[in-house]
Order: structure tokens, then C-alpha cells, then sequence
């Protein structure tokens, strides 16, 4: 893998830049590839084991890119009041996945979410940037048939 990374040389060589350099390597390759991590740590001048340590410390950071679609599995209180265990047992028996991964071909990635925010829809997901409420295991199951065949807009 070659990848562009010119763009830490806009930041100071020091380690004060890690966290910033590490959030920009992110929003341009949606995860961090290990070879961008070990130009960072030449770059920088700190060790690839700190560099790393910062990276999992922080939950923000992947180091997998994540499917052409994040499904995104609310289990806040009110989904679990009204079901979420269900509905991420039906998607994640649709995909083939377990939350927090992504399946082979690139496609979909479950993620587990401590709240979205749309308590009144509850339970809900979210594909990509789109919101799906008063679920039930078998209108989840749908969904993932359509976002599987290429026929849910989102």
C-alpha cells in the first residue's frame, strides 16, 4: 500500500500534533492504515508503540475500514426497553457479522450504539446517515435484504 500523506507536514513535528495528525489520517482514509501510523511516528520523532497507545486509548479511532454502510444498533434504554436485543440478533443473523465488524465484501458494518437520540422511534438504527424506527425483527430483516441488494436509499 502507498498512501498520500502529505499532509502531515502541515502540522509541527512534535508530539504535541499526534492527536490532530492521527483525527486527519482518519477523515482521509476512514480508519488507521499501519502505514500511515509509522509515517507519523518517523515524522513525529515518537515511537510507533506511543503512537499506537494514544490511537486505542481513544474509542474514536479504527484501525479497519468500516462497509460502504455503518448500520448503527441503539441499545439505550429505550430501545432496550422495546427490543434492541431482538432487532440486533435479526440483523446480525441477516449479515453474518457480529457487531463491530464488517463483512468481507466491504458492505455493511454493525455498530453498537449506547444512544441515537430518537427515544420516540424506539427501537431504531441507523444506516449511514438515515434514521429507522418502530423496528420489529422482521422489518430490520427487510432492510438488510434491501441494503444487501442494493435497494434501500441511504
Amino acid at each position: 500500500m502507498n498512501l498520500k500523506l502529505d499532509y502531515i507536514y502541515n502540522y509541527e513535528p512534535n508530539p504535541s500534533s499526534l492527536i490532530p495528525l492521527l483525527q486527519k489520517t482518519q477523515e482521509n482514509f476512514g480508519y488507521l492504515p499501519r502505514e500511515a501510523l509509522e509515517e507519523i511516528s518517523r515524522y513525529l520523532k515518537v515511537p510507533l508503540t506511543r503512537v499506537y497507545g494514544v490511537a486505542t486509548f481513544y474509542a474514536q479511532f479504527r484501525f479497519e475500514p468500516l462497509g460502504k454502510y455503518v448500520v448503527r444498533i441503539c441499545h439505550g434504554t429505550a430501545c432496550h426497553v422495546n427490543g434492541a436485543v431482538n432487532i440486533s440478533q435479526a440483523i446480525k443473523e441477516e449479515v453474518g457479522i457480529e457487531e463491530g465488524q464488517t463483512t468481507e465484501d466491504g458492505l455493511i458494518t454493525l455498530e453498537r450504539v449506547a444512544c441515537l437520540g430518537c427515544c420516540s422511534l424506539a427501537p431504531v438504527i441507523m444506516i449511514n446517515d438515515k434514521v429507522f424506527g418502530k423496528l420489529t425483527p422482521e422489518k430490520v430483516r427487510k432492510l438488510m435484504k434491501k441494503l444487501k441488494e442494493g435497494k434501500l436509499d441511504v
